[in-house]
């Protein structure tokens, strides 16, 4: 059986192969501060001040245990620069601080998050440490919570769990990562954000789009979370019967979601029939037969530039000796990928041969090494036609790591699908980037008391909650809003105020709508930049609309006003067109006509509304000036 393509896949389909996946969404919450100490949040900057290097160790768990993750960092043996800029930064996120209390302004965001998704609230925070020895945080842990259990969002037929929603503090931009150094930098450490987490309850990689767009527009209908780049990542979750939890890290955009998570279940479903195979040749993990021998000496005359230029730098190759894996390492797993690649990777990552190629195998001899080099290794290796040979260079150390690394994936090969956490790839595909954690990484933090949450403070935060986004779209349509506005303004700050001019003030739903949503974005578009349009203002229009102050035709000039920075208020409205003024405006628009030449007679009226509605810029009514232009035509029609 093959994997079908990516475009003809069904429903049916992935429930033969027993798709799941969940979601863990991590979204940045707007706050002024940072979460355990009072460095101002969301300033980002390239530029830094100082630099500080650290070496990350493991340390052991309340059991005694050291969590598998830490240990494959700890394997290779990475050096990590935090690039600094003192204006974001302090002496907490070096760790030679204690932190401060939890900030008020984030809980009280997280809590309201968790009502929304109709969770259990937690009735006491307990602050926790998890290990992250990659380096993204200097401490070597994260400070994290949970605040809410056990809440759900609807979604088609059914509900969708969420299991938990957390607080944490954000973690370093990467700048690079090559060999044995890693840069970050600090600006966003520290940040406050919420993790959500669902059960693995979606079927289909379309429905893991389609909740986590669901998710998105939730947490951003409360105004409060950050937006753009970089302010939300997705971690995915996905597994399929007979494989295992993989979790896809730091899904950039919800739509790369379908490809990569159907590309996932794809290597699952590839990596059992290889495992298959594997046993069909009688290779188990306890028959499994590999060894590895520096070939060095052999390949110095080779023209394979990679090799032939790392032996002339001093460097050394390893050849490893893969009993009974023949053809193997050309076994597809994800689309255009093949199990090879998940040899690379893991040389890659653990032992830090990050030029690419790091290995090359003779299932491909052809692309490589000439045969004849390829016949030399077997023979040297006692090699059979029924193995395969892989070749890795570098410099003694990770030369080393990376032929051990190389026995140890082929050997999982027998088991299947090891739990892994995977990066996601530009081109749908993902990438080996950690063992999974375990339960062993986490354990409390000693320095911060338990917080007690009250009744009387979740019913104050439960005032603020928003109505569910979907629950706004159900009544815009009833209203007839224009499709191109329901989303936007079901998740936008001003659904609220919009709700107030419809059911109080007794504004036209649509014209209410299109000058919150519609015309604030045509400015934006026009000054080429992003334009904050205050509440106070808004209401204010909205208002002037109600009294019949403001004409349908004024409110881009009133919404300009309130982007030049401009304070805008009623009272500031120009008078409305009196009669006499339309007169006046009729009369020179008539006199204009006159002088000039109208090529199709038919258009005169028009003609005659465009220069009557610029005269008068937004004092008048459209529909009022069509129809005296109507009634004026049909006087002095024969």
């Amino acid at each position: 059986m093959t994997f079908k393509p990516f475009s003809e896949m069904t429903d049916s389909d992935y429930a033969a192969i027993g798709f799941k996946s969940g979601l863990e969404i991590h979204q940045q919450l707007l706050t002024e501060k940072k979460l355990f100490c009072r460095c101002p949040a969301g300033l980002y900057s390239d530029s830094f001040n100082a630099e500080i290097l650290r070496h990350m160790r493991p340390t052991l768990s309340e059991l005694g245990e050291y969590d598998g993750t830490a240990l494959m960092e700890f394997k290779t043996k990475k050096e990590i620069i935090y690039q600094i800029n003192h204006s974001t930064v302090c002496t907490y996120e070096m760790d030679d601080t204690p932190p401060f209390e939890l900030n008020d302004q984030a809980l009280d965001i997280a809590l309201e998050i968790g009502l929304l998704y109709g969770c259990n609230m937690v009735d006491e925070i307990h602050i926790a440490r998890k290990q992250y020895l990659d380096g993204s945080i200097p401490t070597g842990f994260q400070r994290t919570t949970i605040v809410g259990v056990q809440g759900s969002i609807p979604y088609k037929d059914r509900k969708i769990t969420i299991v938990q929603l957390g607080l944490e503090e954000d973690a370093c931009r990467e700048v690079s990562d090559v060999e044995h150094r890693r840069v970050y930098l600090t600006d966003r450490l520290g940040m406050p954000l919420i993790e959500t987490v669902t059960a693995p309850d979606m079927r289909t990689p379309q429905e893991v789009a389609e909740v986590g767009d669901i998710l998105r527009k939730l947490v951003r209908s409360t105004g409060k979370v950050r937006t753009g780049p970089g302010a939300a990542r997705q971690d995915v979750n996905v597994s399929i019967t007979g494989g295992t939890r993989v979790e896809i890290k730091g899904v950039p955009r919800i739509p790369n979601i379908p490809l990569l998570t159907y590309n996932e279940a794809m290597r699952q479903f590839n990596l059992l029939r290889l495992r298959d195979e594997l046993h069909q040749r009688d290779i188990t993990m306890d028959t499994f037969e590999s060894r590895a021998e520096e070939v060095t000496k052999l390949l110095r005359k080779t023209h394979y530039m990679p090799v032939k230029n790392a032996i002339a730098e001093g460097m050394m190759a390893q050849c490893v000796l893969l009993k009974g894996f023949k053809g193997l390492l050309r076994w597809e797993t994800q689309t255009d990928t093949y199990f090879s690649r998940e040899i690379s990777d893991r040389v890659r990552v653990i032992a830090c041969l990050t030029t690419l190629p790091n290995i090359i195998h003779s299932d491909s001899p052809s692309e490589t090494l000439a045969s004849s080099e390829w016949r030399v290794l077997k023979k040297a290796l006692s090699a059979t036609e029924d193995d395969t040979l892989v070749l890795v260079w570098g410099n003694t150390i990770d030369a080393t790591s990376g032929a051990s690394e190389i026995a140890v994936r082929a050997k999982e090969a027998t088991l299947g699908v090891p739990s892994e956490t995977r990066q996601a790839l530009r081109d749908g595909t993902n990438g080996f980037e950690r063992i999974l954690p375990g339960p062993d990484r986490m354990y409390p933090d000693t320095d911060l008391p338990p917080r007690r949450i009250t009744r009387e403070h979740l019913k104050d935060i439960s005032a603020k909650v928003p109505r569910p986004f979907y629950e706004n779209i159900r009544w815009y349509n009833e209203l007839g809003i224009p499709n191109d506005v329901k989303d936007p303004l079901s998740i936008s700050p001003y659904s609220a105020l919009f709700e107030s001019a419809v059911k109080r003030w007794n504004v036209q739903p649509t014209l209410a709508s299109v000058a919150l949503i519609q015309f604030p974005k045509r400015i934006a578009r026009a000054l080429g930049r992003c334009v904050t349009f205050p509440a106070h203002s808004m209401k204010e229009l909205l208002l002037a609309l109600k009294d019949h102050t403001l004409t349908r035709e004024g409110i881009l000039p009133a919404l300009r006003e309130i982007a030049s920075g401009r304070e805008f208020t009623r009272d500031s409205l120009p008078p409305l067109c009196s009669e006499e003024e339309f007169v006046e405006a009729l009369n020179k628009s008539l006199s204009v006509i006159s002088r000039t030449k109208i090529r199709r007679p038919e258009k005169k009226s028009e003609v005659l509304m465009g220069l009557i509605m610029n005269d008068l810029r937004g004092r008048i009514e459209g529909h009022v000036v069509a129809t005296r232009i109507a009634s004026i035509s049909a006087e002095v029609r024969p």
